[in-house]
């Protein structure tokens, strides 16, 4: 096709074999979409294509991937909010006869479906690092590395050292978002007899986010990264756990655990009430 459609934060210039994503910089478009640059997605990794209206005299673009065809999506494992989700273009209500166009141009191009059998669009390359609440994280794309810090990270890990994990000995990962309580970013081992601990803070396999740490658009694509390299060894890796219904004994272990820091005043009553809420909404 070769055409470009531009919308807010991004334009989709479609190819013959592939959408060739571009994402705007800017202080108004989202950091995952400033952090992801550009993104060539093939037409073998869609499953569809949907235009819908959308908010404030805006029309929506998406295309859906198939399950399995993008790290970035698989370990987002379904968390990412609307308006940091790679593949919508929102565009003017006025442009809705060309996006119209546009999508059934791409729908006829379509002939692929299910979950593929590999990914089909690029992770993020290493290096990659970032911050998290309890250490720092970096990965070289063949091994990750943990480096705990002495103001956040639990006696457990501080035992335990330092960690290096080949990505030779992993399944998988684990990744919760930041922006609900407690997120992470946990590495699944291959050898399923060795245990993990589930509170993520006593896990040396785990590094814990919070307020500043660990943000979606340096801990996702670095999540992203670690899947791509496990995927690429071949079979027997893990499909990262998404964010259900939890142990009901994790949950008030969790809430206790609020309550401490609300009443060491380092959260406060609207904080706690809100955390509680999405805590209790996981049972």
């Amino acid at each position: 096709m070769g055409d470009v459609l531009a919308g807010f934060h991004a334009a989709w210039e479609f190819e013959s074999d592939s959408v060739l994503i571009r994402y705007e910089r800017g202080i108004r478009t989202p950091k995952l979409f400033q952090a992801l640059g550009e993104r060539r997605v093939p037409l073998a990794a869609l499953s569809g294509v949907t235009l819908g209206v959308g908010k404030r005299g805006t029309v929506v673009l998406r295309a859906e991937p198939r399950p399995g065809a993008d790290p970035l999506m698989e370990a987002a494992a379904g968390q990412l909010k609307e308006g940091s989700d790679p593949y919508r273009l929102v565009l003017p209500a006025e442009r809705e006869t060309l996006a119209e166009y546009y999508a059934d141009e791409l729908r006829a191009q379509l002939t692929e479906s299910g979950p593929a059998e590999r990914h089909l669009v690029s992770a993020p390359e290493a290096p990659r690092h970032f911050k998290a609440y309890d250490g720092k994280a970096s990965f070289d794309g063949s091994s990750v590395q943990f480096r705990w810090s002495w103001t956040g990270a639990s006696s457990a890990k501080w035992k335990a050292g330092d960690q290096s994990f080949p990505v030779a000995g992993l399944s998988g990962v684990e990744w919760r978002s930041p922006e609900v309580f407690e997120g992470h970013l946990r590495l699944l081992h291959r050898d399923s007899a060795v245990e993990q601990p589930a509170q993520p803070d006593q896990d040396p396999a785990t590094v814990v986010f919070g307020l500043g740490y660990g943000p979606v658009h340096e801990s996702l694509p670095f999540a992203a990264a670690v899947l791509a390299a496990v995927r690429a060894r071949g079979p027997g890796a893990a499909v990262p756990a998404t964010a259900g219904r939890r142990d009901p004994a994790d949950i008030a272990e969790r809430i206790r655990h609020l309550g401490e820091l609300h009443r060491a005043g380092l959260v406060t009553d609207e904080e706690f009430s809100t955390k509680k809420a999405e805590l209790l909404a996981e049972l």
